[in-house]
């Protein structure tokens, strides 16, 4: 029985990043063997056993045969005739096909050494346009690599469109789909993914709302960048770079969904796009299973980020009325988030990458005071029943005309 590390813990040790779990494989065993050894079988599809002290996963080495459409339609087999370099044959990215033995030697069939010091991303057989997950997984690869300058080699971009054209990207699971995209959301330049995705075709198949915006002009003033696809990925890269999280990421992307339904007589203005996308905004998170925290975030964001780029334009009815959409007296975490996700759309511009964004000051500044007038007040003046709520809104309306904003209102988006 020979055990190596293999994948993610040899390539990121080579590329002196921080290595995170340790992968292994076995040859020269069987199943039994394994447990012989007091390792602990876990794996379902295949043999894959807990190292009895480290609890690492040891993986038998195995082969594998196209047998159906999808991810799941492969044949496996293992046994103690199959060796390391037939494991390595099935694996995706020459990068992720070294291997070490246990003296540190590197055995690397697939020139995945050569391909780290190009800083490419390859494929290691044709066999890579069998498994739909590869094109996710290329995807965010690409995105996690992006900032130290890894590109797609483009026979692998080839295989990808082969794949899609094949339909082996409809058989994908909302799941996995959602899974590799929220890993690649937290990356520092999300946008790869997502223009990866789309030179292969495969933004089509995975997220159509989302590439209908390609080409699709915007208002120059407003957005110097012009394409709302452009515009969506910069928003995404400007949450990023500001460090918010998943959530507000999520909000960015589906943001603008609606220009995609603006009808093309009315380019380049999109009037009501914030109330067209939010059906849009829905059908996506539905689809794709994107869990509720995300979901909520997306769709506020959607519905009220033209009124919260004006905010200080509005009357304090029509602010109050926001400020209660958006739950503020019960969550004020939202109003956060939202405020986070306005700010990135913002940012999601050329030449207004760092642009100040007083609207969020502005917002939190009048949350605060509809939230201090007190309840208590309105029940000791004797209100019961529908007659409180009515009473407390004007009272909040008040307040927010007694309260003077001062700080300077920053451009449109």
């Amino acid at each position: 029985m020979n055990v190596f590390l293999v994948g993610g813990a040899v390539r990121d040790a080579l590329l002196g990043l921080t290595v995170g779990e340790r992968d292994w494989v076995v040859t020269g065993a069987s199943p039994e063997d394994m447990v012989a050894a007091g390792y602990l079988p876990v794996g379902k599809d295949f043999p894959v056993f807990l190292h009895p002290k480290t609890k690492e996963e040891h993986a038998l080495a195995r082969t594998e045969r196209k047998s159906g459409r999808g991810y799941h339609g492969f044949t496996f087999h293992t046994g103690a005739e199959v060796t390391l370099e037939d494991d390595l044959l099935r694996r995706d990215l020459t990068i992720n096909a070294i291997a070490q033995d246990a003296d540190g030697t590197l055995i690397d069939p697939h020139g995945g050494q050569r391909d780290l010091a190009a800083k490419v991303l390859r494929h290691v057989s044709p066999a890579f346009a069998e498994d739909p997950v590869r094109v996710l997984r290329l995807a965010r690869f690409a995105t996690r690599f992006a900032p130290m300058g890894f590109t797609v080699a483009p026979e692998t971009m080839a295989l990808c469109r082969a794949l899609v054209e094949a339909g082996e990207v409809d058989a994908l699971v909302p799941e996995r789909i959602w899974q590799e995209m929220a890993r690649a959301l937290m990356h520092a330049e999300p946008s790869t993914f997502f223009k990866v995705l789309h030179g292969c075709g495969a933004l089509a198949r995975i997220l159509p709302e989302l590439a209908k915006l390609d080409g699709v002009p915007q208002r120059a003033d407003y957005h110097p960048e012009v394409d709302s696809l452009v515009h969506t990925l910069m928003c995404v890269d400007a949450a990023a770079r500001m460090g918010f999280g998943l959530e507000v990421r999520t909000a960015a992307l589906l943001h603008d969904l609606g220009k995609g339904a603006t009808p093309m007589m009315e380019w380049p203005s999109h009037k009501m796009h914030d109330a067209r996308g939010v059906p849009l905004v829905e059908q996506v998170c539905e689809r794709l299973k994107i869990p509720s925290a995300c979901r909520d975030i997306a769709v506020h964001h959607t519905r009220e980020h033209l009124l919260i780029h004006r905010v200080r334009e509005l009357r304090p009815e029509t602010l109050l009325a926001l400020l209660e959409r958006l739950d503020v007296f019960r969550k004020p975490e939202r109003l956060e988030r939202v405020c986070e996700a306005s700010w990135s759309d913002a940012r999601g511009r050329l030449h207004f990458e760092q642009c100040d964004y007083p609207q969020v000051d502005y917002l939190k500044a009048a949350a605060a005071i509809a939230t201090a007038v007190p309840v208590k007040d309105v029940l000791a003046a004797g209100f019961s029943g529908a007659a409180v709520s009515e009473e407390l809104k004007k009272r909040r309306v008040a307040a927010l005309k007694a309260h003077k904003f001062s700080l300077p209102l920053a451009g449109e988006s």
